[in-house]
């Protein structure tokens, strides 16, 4: 059996970052004040994050620079390996080839990291003394807090209940790491007791968490707000896996034809797929791209393209994004890195203008997959993990049944060590085949009162 494994050194971990807008043939549209519903600039974003950031966030420039503090902490885990899966093909008895880059090397366990650290410099560089997050599964929470303890920053982290309860271990994780870790909805926040009066037992969401770490930071002037996901540069920074991944792919002499990631807000997807979807702008290539959602939480399969917050509360900017409304609340599966009722801007873009495409998959389908996946190539995928999994394993069955074979890369974006209760409930069948109904989806966007585009 060949080699599996394909590195890179540590002087080919990438000196810049691809920023897609450059790129795209419809640029994405503004967003809107969430009192006047007028477009913004960026010093509307002023109060929540740090100038550099508001700056690539706005950026039109197809590489940015990777400050050489950022770079030196990313040698830590970067570059990160990409895996041909022999025993799963086998497993599979498909003629489908299947890589995968494995980001669950990092000190988080996830490919979080990869925007927490450049988040947190340029926080520090702007003398910021607190950061506040929200967390979902913990990844991100986690990751923000190991980046902020390089940087010498407070960390405080709103961590969606149902996760908070259910994944122990992550919050050990960030109080290590020295961050203070609140269940959401809290008692701390107007935000949170606005939610807590309307529902005591709320299981939370992380649009709940998102407005309670907003109102913090937003009314606290040494205190900035830092975002997992969704919004522009954060997308932008998680390139690095994909630009990793394109090196990787030619060192092997093979391309992908389809590239497939797990979708919570979009920065796993797009830090695999933006860079490969480069060379379909530049070099006129055909490589296809699979978003893979929860059949729970289904924003780009199910929902609508309109203005619409990214909290629950409304205190952020109106964004232009595939959604399910502000106020939905997903049923609180095990992949709570994937429970969010919206899509980046970028992402939503891209699949109006059918440049993507989206699948979703219920979680016994996605436990399904990981398992065997852990069974053949010995790596426990995180739930969030597992959803690719579901969509790769339906594109080698395609594969298997046109007889024509087809190379497939998925982003393995983190491991399960600290998601081991869901396997337990998948082993023990307390987990359910959920998938939201078209009524739950009405009744949410029933709701909406934000600009129709």
């Amino acid at each position: 059996m060949q080699n599996r494994k394909t590195l890179l050194t540590e002087q080919e971990i990438p000196d810049k970052w691809y920023n897609i807008v450059a790129d795209m043939p419809n640029k994405p549209l503004p967003p809107l004040h969430p009192g006047t519903r007028e477009p913004i600039g960026p010093e509307a974003l002023a109060p929540l994050f740090p100038m550099e950031l508001i700056k690539q966030e706005v950026s039109t420039d197809k590489w940015i620079p990777i400050p050489d503090a950022v770079r030196d902490i990313y040698t830590m885990w970067r570059p990160t390996p990409l895996y041909r899966a022999y025993a799963l093909e086998k497993a599979l008895d498909t003629p489908a080839k299947i890589y995968y880059k494995y980001e669950g090397v990092s000190p988080a366990g996830s490919h979080k990291p990869n925007t927490a650290v450049p988040q947190a410099y340029y926080n520090k560089m702007e003398g910021v003394k607190r950061i506040t997050t929200e967390t979902g599964a913990g990844q991100w929470g986690s990751a923000l807090s190991f980046a902020c303890q390089h940087f010498g920053i407070e960390c405080e982290v709103y961590m969606v209940k149902v996760s908070y309860d259910g994944k122990p271990y992550r919050k050990m994780m960030m109080n290590t790491w020295g961050a203070k870790v609140y269940s959401s909805p809290t008692d701390h926040t107007q935000s949170g007791r606005q939610i807590l009066a309307q529902d005591p037992n709320s299981p939370g969401s992380l649009g709940i968490a998102i407005s309670e770490a907003v109102e913090r930071a937003a009314t606290d002037e040494n205190t900035k707000y830092a975002l997992g996901s969704v919004l522009n540069h954060v997308l932008m920074h998680q390139t690095i896996i994909g630009l990793e991944a394109v090196e990787q792919m030619k060192k092997v002499g093979d391309m992908p034809d389809v590239v497939v990631a797990p979708f919570g807000g979009g920065s796993n997807f797009a830090g695999i797929s933006f860079p490969f979807l480069r060379l379909n702008f530049d070099e006129g290539r055909n490589i296809r791209f699979v978003a893979s959602e929860p059949a729970s939480c289904p924003k780009l399969t199910r929902g609508v393209f309109r203005y619409d917050f990214g909290d629950t509360v409304g205190m952020t900017p109106l964004l232009p994004m595939y959604t399910l409304g502000h106020n939905f609340v997903p049923a609180p599966i095990h992949a709570g890195g994937l429970r969010y009722h919206g899509a980046g801007v970028i992402v939503s873009q891209l699949l109006k203008d059918q440049l993507i495409e989206a699948r979703a998959h219920h979680q016994l389908e996605c436990f399904e997959a990981g398992v065997l996946f852990a069974k053949t190539e010995g790596i426990i995928p995180a739930p969030e993990a597992s959803h690719a999994l579901a969509t790769v394993f339906a594109e080698a069955q395609a594969a298997k049944e046109e007889g024509k074979s087809r190379t497939i890369l998925f982003n393995l974006c983190g491991h399960g060590h600290f998601d081991l209760q869901a396997y337990d409930d998948y082993f023990n069948n307390r987990l359910v085949k959920h998938e939201v109904t078209n009524e739950d989806i009405a009744n949410s966007l029933a709701t909406l009162d934000t600009p129709v585009i």
